[in-house]
């Protein structure tokens, strides 16, 4: 200190394309730096603390990668802590126990039918290999979640709307989406707590608003604001910032897409409002399927506020486990467990208000749903059929004449709706029953960045953007123009996996095309250690080696030389560990 110094040191070398990982120790105003590979050039940003975004950063961690999370709200979830059926999978351990006669090829033939949408024979070519991916890589995704890792109980089954098998899990109690994300986010939180922040770092209240892209369109880093101050990390990056089904500005991508559906309420959280299909167009990528919205049938009517915006979601699987819809004359109109556009079709040509009826079994089935329903209001309890029939204007007679028709139907499984499975009968009007008003409403974007089975952005010409993934429902063409109940949730965990997988080969095979530049790479985080005033400069050897430079000026009213700008290369800014993020109540 207090004087001019310039060190120059030959760093190892490489031979033909071998890894070079430079760790040693150095020294300067009493503070130690130990092994800079782990503190240099493996950082992925993860853009969206939601199920895919968490899936994404525990597969970057379980590979030998670090971390950092962005999201734009208070707290992690999403929207993925709403969601209220289960996840799907084909042939997991759960369906063994069950001896379910399950495949993932009968899976990937159910998805594809639904993929094609009503007024199509075939789904988006672009989907076919997607959709693939979602199926063959379902079972090992549940799997993941059930084990030791998370220690998720998925031990519940049922068969949702479009669905040939019984294949959606969740456990006993609470809404399978919350409890899914809960355990990634408490896991995360606690390894960033354990590793202060070295392996994993979680930013809340971070509005990430552009990528940082180099030559040729590389992805290398993401500007975000935070308490009024613009920000930069830099890693390849991995967007999970969901859909735009909550964003109704005039220049909305709905109001621009789906002008048509923008009346309708939606299920969504305020944070979807595109903000990562927007920033990734920016930047060069493509879309696919943008104009597919997914319209669900069954929001929940609070009979206070008829009209808000936003509404509760009554889960599928309250049909699934038996319970059926009536019009607003206490008749049958669709097949139950058709898909979530036939069955909005059908409210669309029939009268309401309509309701959505379970039963006193299928209540017991799905009880924590029912009770928690009633606690928001959107759910009520009647002790007789006669006291439903009141409560609608219709007559009993007229109610006990449907429950009868229903009872015959399931008796012989021919409905005229074409309903082929039938849970928890007969209806009875001296049974007891938990009712909820349902409408249509929006509920998930179909469409979104254009993407391959590897989870990596295709640009408007049709090519990889390198340092570009995403997943989750920010990512289109997966589910093709209709979702299958149950397909949410495995699609962030099996595309927020994949990503995960594919970043760190994709920085690992960086390294191994230019050894030189990630020694830079890794020297110049020193720069961001030392005296600002440090430049670094590395230089290759022609024995294959390299050298690194360091200059800075300390004497007492010397001009300081100028750091170096932030290099063309994969390089996170230290930070310090924030708060754990707050968990969603």
């Amino acid at each position: 200190e207090g004087h001019d110094r310039r060190v120059s040191k030959p760093l190892g070398s490489v031979p033909g394309k071998r890894v070079v990982c430079l760790s040693f120790i150095c020294r300067f105003r009493g503070l130690y730096f130990w092994d800079i590979s782990r503190m240099a050039g493996n950082q992925v940003i993860v853009i969206g603390g939601g199920l895919a975004g968490l899936s994404a950063a525990h597969t970057v961690l379980e590979r030998g990668g670090t971390v950092v999370l962005l999201d734009k709200m208070a707290f992690l979830g999403g929207n993925s802590t709403k969601a209220t059926s289960g996840i799907n999978g084909a042939l997991t351990k759960t369906q063994i126990k069950h001896n379910v006669p399950d495949s993932p090829d009968i899976f990937e033939a159910d998805c594809v039918k639904s993929a094609s949408g009503i007024h199509h024979k075939e789904p988006p070519a672009h989907t076919a290999p997607l959709v693939k991916v979602l199926a063959q890589e379902s079972g090992p995704a549940v799997d993941w979640l059930t084990s030791p890792a998370f220690n998720l109980d998925l031990s519940l089954l049922s068969r949702l709307g479009g669905h040939s098998q019984p294949r959606t899990h969740r456990g006993k109690e609470k809404f399978p989406g919350f409890t899914i994300t809960y355990a990634l986010m408490e896991k995360l939180e606690k390894i960033m707590e354990d590793s202060k922040g070295q392996l994993a770092r979680i930013i809340t209240k971070a509005e990430v608003y552009k990528l940082i892209t180099g030559p040729e369109g590389v992805v290398k880093g993401v500007e975000y604001k935070k308490g009024g101050q613009s920000h930069q990390e830099y890693g390849p990056v991995i967007v999970c910032t969901g859909g735009f089904a909550a964003d109704f500005a005039p220049d909305s991508l709905l109001n621009v897409h789906r002008p048509d559906l923008a009346h309708l309420p939606t299920t969504n959280g305020e944070h979807c409002t595109g903000d990562g299909i927007k920033m990734s167009v920016a930047a060069g990528a493509g879309l696919y399927d943008i104009e597919s919205v997914q319209v669900h049938p069954t929001g929940l009517v609070h009979p206070d506020e008829p009209e808000a915006k936003v509404k509760f979601l009554a889960a599928e699987a309250l049909r699934g486990v038996g319970g059926i819809l009536l019009d607003a004359n206490g008749s049958r109109f669709a097949d139950e467990l058709g898909r979530r556009d036939y069955v909005t079709g059908e409210m669309n040509k029939n009268k309401g208000p309509f309701r959505l009826v379970l039963n006193s079994k299928a209540s017991k089935e799905i009880e924590w749903h029912c009770k928690h329903y009633i606690g928001r209001g959107v759910m009520k309890h009647y002790a007789s059929g006669h006291e439903l029939a009141r409560e609608m204007g219709v007559s009993p007679q007229k109610l006990g004449d449907t429950f009868a028709k229903y009872n015959e139907i399931a008796r012989t499984g021919k409905c005229p709706f074409g309903k082929r499975f039938f849970q928890n009968v007969p209806f009875q009007m001296n049974d007891d029953f938990h009712v909820a008003i349902v409408c249509p409403v929006l509920h998930y974007c179909m469409g979104g960045l254009a993407v391959n089975a590897a989870g990596e952005v295709i640009s408007g010409n049709n090519t990889v953007i390198p340092g570009l993934y995403a997943a989750g429902e920010v990512a289109g063409g997966v589910h093709g123009r209709n979702r299958l109940g149950g397909n949410s949730l495995l699609d962030c965990v099996v595309y927020g996996r994949l990503c995960g997988a594919a970043v760190t080969k994709y920085l690992l095979e960086n390294i191994a095309r230019n050894p030189q530049a990630a020694a830079g790479r890794r020297v110049g985080m020193l720069n961001q250690h030392f005296n600002p005033a440090m430049k670094i400069s590395v230089e290759p050897t022609p024995q294959g080696g390299c050298s690194i430079n360091m200059e800075w000026g300390g004497s007492a009213g010397a001009p300081a030389i100028a750091s170096m700008p932030a290099p063309d290369v994969l390089v996170p800014t230290p930070a310090p560990a924030p708060a754990p993020a707050p968990v969603p109540a």
